[in-house]
């Protein structure tokens, strides 16, 4: 195994409070992590907060903590912002995808938290690394997009990445000292609202019944990703980037009772699992609060309770996104060879998926059709001539040392760019192919 980034440097992780800069603040990841905050005794302090439009829980969030620095969508949305917040506490309020670069590369913060959802998240993960951050990785697809990107600004940097997914906690902490006696990565699965469904009946799935996640209260994008097994796709190539294991070594077992978050195969044949009642507030307490172990709020895990433990195999027959995910990773590690830059399978497969999201949750296609609708952006993608933008970068193109807040993010903003035209060719594409289903693939 080749884990992504160093270890944090003592430098940092020695540092407290430590003061943190929470992207996605008002979602679930966001919301739990302020949580964490307020449990952590002093150890944790905020330094800034963002958010998209959400500027009414934002304004309570930054009154309760006060932080410095706030970063919100737009102009309206700041505008929104200003008169919620008390005389006396002036914050500046920065606004879209540069606001956000900049909250991550803040000079403040030695920890950010990049929680935004969706490839919108990428700016903010970039920004933090090329800063040298202590980066806790909730936003999966910033590695989904630009894994091996991310992995060459560590190198340079020296920052850390640790991951927010509970998943990918799990095998971090399973794995710990021990990464080169690991055979193989488990990544278990709930299954979802639909797991043992028929196609006929996943035909007439709506968006609320998909919503309904029988074990985790998560956002409205990872809920249907959830339900759809993309989200476990995702997390596949997410794996394959942070320990820098071959796509092989990465299996996906059904786990209905969400106890076991991942499992380690090790050279002998034995596993190691990590445990835990499912809630968000544990591993992002360990990554917030890296390396102290302390109680997070979330209840203790009563084996006795839970009674039995279940695995089986995913339907990758009702449940394609699994199969289109590891396609498109294998098609991108063939393009780019390990050069760093951007997989632009990937980058259509995850633009694909989002607007194929959006469209089922406001009743423009069927929950079947996501998938039909990601295989169809894929098909599409060698003719779409956006994608030449994403040759691989070279090393002079990527910084030897960690670069100040500006320098950060106008380089994070700059990078970003070079996925905009083809995400917004993807996206397109699934919103025309919605609309006319009977078009051809290519």
């Amino acid at each position: 195994m080749d884990y992504i980034s160093p270890p944090p440097v003592e430098s940092l992780a020695a540092i407290r409070p430590r003061r943190v800069a929470l992207l996605g603040s008002t979602g679930s990841i966001g919301r739990n992590a302020l949580s964490v905050v307020e449990a952590s005794e002093g150890r944790l302090e905020v330094a800034g907060l963002a958010c998209a439009r959400n500027v009414e829980l934002l304004a309570r969030q930054a009154v309760r903590h006060r932080p410095p620095v706030l970063a919100v969508l737009d102009d309206a949305a700041a505008a929104a912002l200003r008169p919620l917040l008390p005389a006396g506490y002036a914050p500046v309020i920065l606004t879209g995808r540069a606001g956000y670069a900049r909250l991550a590369a803040l000079t403040g913060a030695q920890t950010v938290l990049s929680a935004q959802v969706g490839a919108a998240g990428l700016t903010a993960t970039l920004a933090a690394a090329l800063a040298g951050k202590m980066v806790s990785l909730a936003n999966k697809e910033s590695l989904v997009l630009a894994g091996a990107l991310v992995r060459a600004i560590c190198a340079g940097t020296g920052a850390a990445v640790l991951p927010v997914d509970s998943e990918h906690d799990a095998l971090f902490q399973c794995v710990a000292g021990r990464g080169q006696e690991v055979e193989n990565l488990v990544l278990t699965a709930s299954g979802g609202p639909f797991r043992g469904r028929s196609a006929r009946e996943l035909a007439r799935v709506t968006p609320e019944a998909a919503l309904a996640h029988p074990n985790w209260r998560m956002g409205a994008k990872i809920s249907i990703d959830s339900a759809t097994l993309m989200n476990k796709g995702l997390e596949l190539i997410e794996a394959v980037h942070l320990y820098g294991v071959s796509p092989e070594r990465v299996r996906i077992l059904v786990h209905p009772q969400s106890v076991v978050h991942s499992l380690a195969e090790f050279a002998d044949g034995s596993f190691m699992a990590q445990l835990a009642a499912p809630d968000m507030r544990l591993p992002i307490g360990h990554c917030l609060d890296w390396p102290a172990c302390a109680g997070r709020g979330a209840p203790p895990l009563d084996l006795a309770k839970v009674g039995s433990l279940t695995f089986e195999e995913p339907d990758a027959k009702l449940f394609p996104c699994l199969s289109l995910a590891r396609e498109a990773l294998l098609a991108d590690r063939a393009a780019l060879g390990g050069a760093p830059g951007f997989g632009p399978a990937c980058v259509a497969l995850n633009a694909a998926n989002e607007a194929a999201v959006e469209l089922f949750l406001h009743g423009g296609c069927g929950f079947t059709d996501i998938p039909t609708l990601v295989d169809a952006a894929l098909a599409a993608l060698p003719g779409l001539d956006e994608g030449r933008a994403l040759a691989p970068l070279s090393s002079g193109e990527l910084p030897r040392s960690p670069l100040d807040e500006a320098r950060a993010a106008k380089l994070a903003l700059e990078l970003t760019a070079r996925v905009d035209a083809l995400d917004r060719a993807c996206r397109a594409l699934v919103r025309r192919r919605a609309a006319h289903p009977e078009e051809p693939k290519c």
